[in-house]
Order: C-alpha cells, then structure tokens, then sequence
C-alpha cells in the first residue's frame, strides 16, 4: 500500500525528550556475525530506504556489528540529525562504557545518540554490578553524548536494584512484548510514578509471524480485517495504544509502507483487552530462552 504519510506519533519520556512510537530495528535479520570491516549494502539502502518512507527511529546495538551502515546510512540520507532517533546498546563492552559508547559514536559518525541502552541485565552477578553500570550510564547522559539512557531486557528486580541508587531513572526498558509475553506486573510497576519508565517492545509481530497456531489467530484476523490491515499493523497498533514503542523491521520496502498503516487507525480499548486476554492463554518467548524456565512468564 503505497502513499502513507501519516507521521509517527510520538511519546514523552520521563526525562522531557519525545521518541517515535515506531522504531526500525537493525537487529535479527540484519545482525552480522562480526565487525570484519565489510560494508553490507544492501542493509545501507534498507535503512536508508526506512528513513525516506519517515522511520527517523533507528533502532541499533553495538552486539549488531552494524554501527558501521548505520552511521554510513544516516550520512547517505542527508536527513537533518535533529529529524532523527538514534539508538544504540551497551553489552560487549559494558566494563568500560565511557570507551563503549565513544566507539560506538565513532562507527555511526554521530556526535551524540539520542538513547543510549544497556542491552540486558545478564553481565550482572549483583545488585552493585547492575548500579555501578548504571552510574556510568549517568555519565554518559551528562557528557552529551546521549540525550536519553535506559536498559533493555530487565525484570522487576533489576529495575528496582538500579532505581535504589540512581540519580536520573532509566527513561526506557526495552523488552520483548507481545501478547504471548505480556511480562506480567512488569509495564504497571515501569510506567507507575515517580519512575514512568516507558516500554519499548521488540518483537511485536510474533503472534503473527513465529507462534502461528495460537489463542490470538482469530482476533488477530478480525481485526484485522476491520481495519483493512495485516495482522502485523494490529500487533503494532496493540503495542501504541498502551503507550509501548513498537520496534519491527524488514527489507521490504512495501512492508515497511504497510506498516505505516498503523498510525492510521486505533483499536478501542476493549480490542485491546481482548487481544491481550486471548495471549495470555499461550507463553510464547522468542529471544533469551536460556535465560528463563519454560515457564517462567516474568
């Protein structure tokens, strides 16, 4: 579906700076097995093929090995640096953050990011580890180089080990989320005061694309054809009517510009219910399965 020029909308961090509530991943598909100083083309021109269809948020992580055609990308695009959302992630190298993120601005040609995530708690063996990392962080956002810090993959508990000693709250937590990992009292406890932190989901679209059969399927086909989108434009539409960014991805151009169909159009709030009362009947966890007990819905 082509000419959508719906914008983006946009959501107020707790730290005063808005974030487009759809972000284009360079994770999963994209990932490089390594930095071999290679260039892949053809993720330069999807990246830059996102920001001419209006994806200004540009979802990175150092453990990507591709902040190199991301940067390469931005500066292709000649879009203005104040139009854009840079984010990248800290793992790899979360021991020494200050050298982190200074080479993580190298590779992207960037003078700053505008969020700037530690990628997941798992480095970690104690609440002091997850606070010392965090005080870092800090530094980070006082420095300039990034306007906005946050964490990615935590759970109820790393989050309240960090906030016991943090001076400025992570102003996001980047988590996977969908209706099959709901996560619980997770978002209640993130998005309660005086801590607002915002959700950020990725993986939106598995319903739909990785646990087909399941509870959602019906719903999920309903919907979407009352809205006359896909079911992925749903699951996205799910994620930004509860106030979550939605990260996706794809090579696809005309994908991309479907998935714009989601700022078109919102769910009521009991669809948003029932779809989120129909996931709760499977548990389906695409990413860090070693990290959790079949299980575990936390």
């Amino acid at each position: 579906m082509a000419g959508i020029h719906q914008e983006i909308p946009l959501k107020k961090l707790n730290d005063g700076t808005s974030i487009p509530m759809i972000g284009y991943g360079t994770g999963t598909a994209w990932y490089k097995g390594s930095d071999d100083g290679t260039v892949d083309r053809k993720l330069v021109e999807g990246i830059k093929t996102a920001i001419r269809l209006g994806y200004y948020h540009l979802d990175g992580a150092e453990t990507y090995h591709n902040e190199k055609e991301l940067g390469i990308a931005i500066k292709e695009s000649k879009t203005p640096r104040e139009k854009l959302f840079v984010t990248t992630k800290v793992i790899t190298n979360i021991a020494d953050i200050p050298n982190a993120i200074a080479t993580s601005l190298k590779k992207l040609q960037l003078d700053y990011v505008d969020l700037y995530l530690i990628h997941s708690p798992f480095f970690a063996t104690s609440d002091t580890d997850l606070q010392t990392a965090w005080s870092e962080m800090e530094k980070v956002l006082s420095s300039g180089k990034a306007k906005s810090i946050g964490v990615s993959n935590y759970l109820q508990p790393h989050l309240e080990a960090t906030l016991k000693t943090a001076t400025h709250p992570p102003s996001i937590n980047q988590i996977e989320y969908h209706p099959y990992l709901q996560h619980q009292a997770l978002l209640p406890f993130s998005t309660r005061p005086p801590h607002n932190i915002t959700t950020a989901a990725y993986g939106p679209l598995t319903p739909a694309t990785k646990a087909k059969p399941g509870p959602c399927d019906a719903l999920l086909a309903a919907l979407a054809r009352k809205y006359y989108v896909s079911e992925g434009e749903i699951l996205l539409r799910w994620c930004i009517d509860q106030g979550v960014v939605a990260i996706t991805t794809s090579g696809k151009e005309m994908r991309l510009t479907d998935y714009l169909r989601a700022t078109t159009f919102s769910l009521t709030p009991r669809e948003v219910e029932e779809l989120a009362k129909a996931g709760r009947e499977k548990h389906f966890r695409g990413f860090w399965q070693a990290k959790f007990d079949e299980d575990d819905l936390s």
